[in-house]
């Protein structure tokens, strides 16, 4: 039986400065091809290039990763401002109502750092655009330096829901990741469930309330070492058992 396709959303950068490409990086592509069992596909985020039925009728789940890029704050009502950094407003116009259009449908969506604030959004979030500017929160940037193993080191506890989803699905209350962030959700939409938290209370686990599918963000970043990250791997095996078990195209 034919493997699932799983799209990933690209991100838009440059090369030397000047040449503009679209890329997804390789632990998205290995954590959907190894643990999900799934094809990976990279979707070019630009709704010019693709379409939300395009990517629709091609494949059976999306993962929106993360991304240099914020979620521009007109998506959500508030005023730009230089503390939300750069932007990819073509990333915004395909993210967004394609995490609205699969969640509909009941079509697996995993959204990681800031495909986990993509979905808070679709579904009426705010952001808050530097957590750590909080009085009482965590810086949870990326280190500056060091490295890749000392970046996606595990820097913080995540408390669970003892009773949602991501407990169950975990098998614990309480779970060790990594923190590569510097925005977070301030206000949760009505269908947004926060059912995990950092120690200074910033939500890191979401799920979609009343979502027909595996509808899911975590803001850590958990396609480091997807493989054998005892938290990482069932996150990935459970949303490819969802892809597995559509197999349709809408």
């Amino acid at each position: 039986m034919s493997r699932p396709v799983i799209g990933i959303l690209g991100n838009s950068h440059l090369i030397n400065d000047q040449y503009e490409v679209q890329g997804v990086g390789a632990m998205n592509i290995a954590a959907v091809a190894e643990v999900c069992d799934a094809i990976p596909m990279m979707l070019p985020a630009d709704p010019s290039m693709v379409s939300v039925q395009d990517a629709l009728q091609v494949c059976s789940g999306f993962v929106f990763p993360g991304a240099r890029a914020n979620v521009h704050p007109d998506e959500y009502g508030h005023p730009e401002t230089e503390a939300h950094g750069t932007f990819d407003r073509a990333r915004d116009g395909l993210a967004l109502p394609l995490i609205r259009e699969s969640v509909a449908r009941g079509i697996p969506v995993l959204g990681l750092c800031r495909g986990f604030q993509e979905l808070a959004v679709a579904f009426g979030s705010t952001l808050h655009p530097e957590i750590r500017d909080i009085p009482g929160r965590l810086n949870h940037r990326m280190p500056p330096d060091g490295t890749v193993e000392e970046k996606f080191e595990k820097r913080h506890w995540v408390t669970l829901n003892a009773d949602g989803p991501f407990a169950r699905l975990f098998g614990a209350a309480e779970v060790f990741t990594n923190t590569l962030h510097g925005q977070g959700i301030e206000d949760a939409g009505a269908r947004v469930v926060v059912d995990g938290r950092a120690p200074d209370g910033t939500a890191e686990a979401i799920y979609i309330e009343g979502a027909p599918g595996f509808a899911v963000g975590v803001q850590w970043h958990p396609e480091y070492e997807a493989g054998q990250d005892p938290v990482s791997r069932p996150l990935f095996e459970a949303f490819g058992r969802a892809a597995a078990g559509l197999r349709r195209v809408a």
